[in-house]
């Protein structure tokens, strides 16, 4: 089975939730994420897409930061250690350059003025907004700590950024793509608009390709794979119903965003691919709330996806639908967590 690993944008949250939800796939069903045949992240999805690839297990970065020790494997402890502290994005410096002044990329807000239908409002207002004033040299520096080499040994990871002059999706690492360091590819890939200052890559300026779409789904179409797993934190199927008027807010992008990824597994199942989609529920999204930079609940967060996504599965195995394997073809059983993961759920 050729099987696809798609991980959207989330912000800090968003990646606590990615490593919950990556440990009950692969507790659940035996599979490794690191076998999929291709591993694409957008934001957050990307640093997570990076360390997978790189050979970090989910359930390693999930232990240590729920405060757990894993025995045995002091080396996978301490590198997930350093992931845990750093993914919660306390650490934030200020890009040395000068002060923002009008819109973050001019030629890209006089396009999407001059052509509006070609482009997504998200798009729209990434070119419109100030240029960010925070550095990206913490997530490169962290990519870089885990990955010394140009690119992570898996043979088709893909960083996705948006370029800041026209908008237009970059996926790095894709044949074809502009030549980059795996820290300067997630370090653009996460650029938020207006938070993060813009990366240069090749002379040119690249932001979070979240912009363009907060999964990047429909990258994998041509792929010819049998299986895409989609991991969105940003989306949801939960009804927008009560709470704050953040909450509802909240509840109506994630809406939108879910509508945006049903049009790209649409794109995916059309050509006979088959696609799981895992979001966040009710449960989840209530406990994320609508700052996903917060790294407060971020522990919370991943033990709730774990959860979640665990039952989800479970739903899926029990109507025979199609999920990963193990290397050796055969569908695993549930795996059992390590003891001191078990403890610390």
């Amino acid at each position: 089975m050729r099987v696809g690993l798609v991980l959207g944008a989330g912000g800090v949250l968003g990646a606590s939730w990615l490593i919950g939800a990556l440990d009950a796939v692969e507790s659940e069903t035996g599979w490794c994420a690191a076998d999929a045949d291709r591993i694409v992240g957008t934001s957050a999805g990307s640093v997570i897409g990076a360390l997978v690839a790189a050979g970090v297990e989910p359930a390693a970065m999930a232990a240590y930061a729920s405060g757990a020790s894993l025995d045995g494997f002091a080396e996978a402890e301490a590198r997930a250690g350093a992931v845990a502290e750093r993914i919660s994005g306390s650490e934030y410096r200020f890009q040395v350059s000068m002060p923002p002044i009008g819109p973050g990329s001019w030629r890209l807000a006089f396009s999407t003025l001059m052509h509006p239908k070609r482009h997504a409002p998200s798009v729209m207002l990434a070119g419109w907004l100030p240029r960010g004033f925070i550095s990206t040299a913490p997530i490169q520096e962290l990519v870089e700590r885990f990955i010394p080499d140009p690119w992570p040994g898996h043979p088709s990871y893909w960083a996705v950024a948006a370029d800041y002059a026209s908008g237009r999706r970059v996926a790095f690492g894709r044949e074809g793509a502009p030549a980059a360091s795996v820290g300067e590819a997630v370090a653009a890939s996460c650029a938020i608009p207006a938070f993060y200052h813009p990366v240069t890559v090749a002379g040119r300026r690249y932001v979070d390709g979240g912009i363009c779409s907060v999964s990047n789904l429909d990258l994998l179409r041509g792929d010819e794979l049998d299986l895409v797993i989609c991991l969105n934190p940003m989306s949801s199927i939960a009804q927008a119903t009560g709470g704050s008027p953040a909450d509802r807010f909240a509840a109506v992008m994630r809406a939108a965003a879910g509508r945006r990824l049903g049009h790209e597994a649409r794109k995916l199942r059309e050509e006979g691919t088959k696609v799981l989609l895992l979001q966040p529920g009710s449960d989840d999204c209530s406990l994320m709330g609508l700052n996903l930079m917060s790294g407060t609940r971020r522990v919370e967060v991943m033990e709730q996806a774990r959860q979640s996504v665990a039952r989800d599965l479970r739903r899926v195995r029990a109507k025979d639908g199609l999920l990963p394997c193990r290397s050796d073809g055969a569908r695993a059983p549930a795996r059992r967590r390590p003891a001191a993961s078990r403890r610390a759920a």
